[in-house]
């Protein structure tokens, strides 16, 4: 079934080239079905690259998906025109009468900065406490799923020594069988790329259940047993070439990097990466829709969460 997103927005010539399933407007209003909305709260410097890999996953979804992109009002990022930030992304006011389906949080590149000195952390928990009567369930991506933790569960983000750059081999809880990781196998991977972590015990202590974790780069899914909500820390999001964009940068500003782990073939920074985690991504999200589209009364717009 096709993802539903703005006719004019750029991100659907990407995917249109990618045979991603994109409808129009006035073809998805002549459907005789509610489709799911989900709202993406967009905190990536690069709008349009988070736009294409979050569009891409939802599309394969069986289920008609209609996505709105969403911003803050606080921070206005330096790497998107103002123009396309206008024409396609919306903010709290634009949205705080709606009801969705789904809110997803993307990382952002604030992770080093304590919660309380991100210039847009009072919005964005503003952002969260409206979603907690408007959004059935909810996605935190990297930096998002640790602020949806400190907002809603009052946990920690914790910096570590050295930067977890690369991808991870992550195992799956075996003491429950989750409907969410259905198909997928005992270990996948993860691309990981941040300076924090959080804790396993501090997650068990709030009531949360870890879905999957690594050896090497610790805790990398937790799931609320009670709202079903999702916290990511890693990015399954994204395209095989996303930590070498990032690794380039960084040598080209002579910032001190290592060679990302497990990523490029026999670690030469000659070669291309291949993907190796985006079925993983797909049968994630796959799962996850079909849950919150067997759970969510069809009526959910007019109601309201207890």
């Amino acid at each position: 079934m096709p993802i539903k997103i703005h006719d004019s927005l750029p991100a659907r010539k990407e995917l249109l080239k990618e045979s991603v399933d994109v409808i129009d407007s006035s073809s998805a209003e002549k459907q005789d079905i509610r489709p799911l909305k989900f709202l993406l709260l967009n905190l990536m410097p690069h709008k349009l690259q988070t736009e294409v890999q979050f569009a891409r996953i939802l599309g394969a979804s069986p289920l008609q998906i209609e996505l709105t992109l969403m911003t803050t009002e606080t921070y206005s990022p330096k790497n998107t025109e103002k123009d396309h930030l206008l024409a396609f992304y919306k903010n709290l006011d634009d949205v705080k009468d709606n009801f969705y389906d789904v809110l997803i949080i993307t990382g952002a590149p604030v992770e080093t900065i304590p919660f309380e000195q991100v210039k847009y952390w009072d919005e964005l928990k503003k952002i969260i406490a409206w979603s907690s009567t408007n959004v059935f369930r909810k996605i935190g991506i990297c930096w998002g799923a640790q602020a949806l933790l400190k907002a809603l569960h009052n946990i920690e983000k914790h910096s570590i020594k050295n930067k977890l750059f690369g991808v991870y081999d992550h195992n799956l809880n075996q003491e429950k069988k989750y409907r969410l990781m259905h198909g997928f196998i005992d270990r996948f991977p993860m691309p990981v790329s941040r300076f924090t972590e959080n804790k396993e015990s501090e997650i068990l202590n709030a009531g949360l259940e870890v879905l999957a974790f690594s050896k090497v780069s610790g805790i990398g899914m937790v799931r609320c047993p009670q709202t079903k909500d999702l916290f990511i820390f890693n990015h399954l999001e994204y395209d095989a070439k996303t930590l070498k964009d990032e690794f380039v940068r960084d040598k080209s500003a002579k910032i001190d990097i290592s060679v990302p782990v497990n990523y490029f073939p026999n670690d030469d920074t000659t070669k291309e990466p291949i993907n190796r985690w985006r079925p993983y991504a797909f049968l994630l999200f796959t799962n996850f829709i079909n849950e919150v589209y067997q759970d969510v009364p069809f009526d959910f717009c007019k109601k309201k969460i207890k």
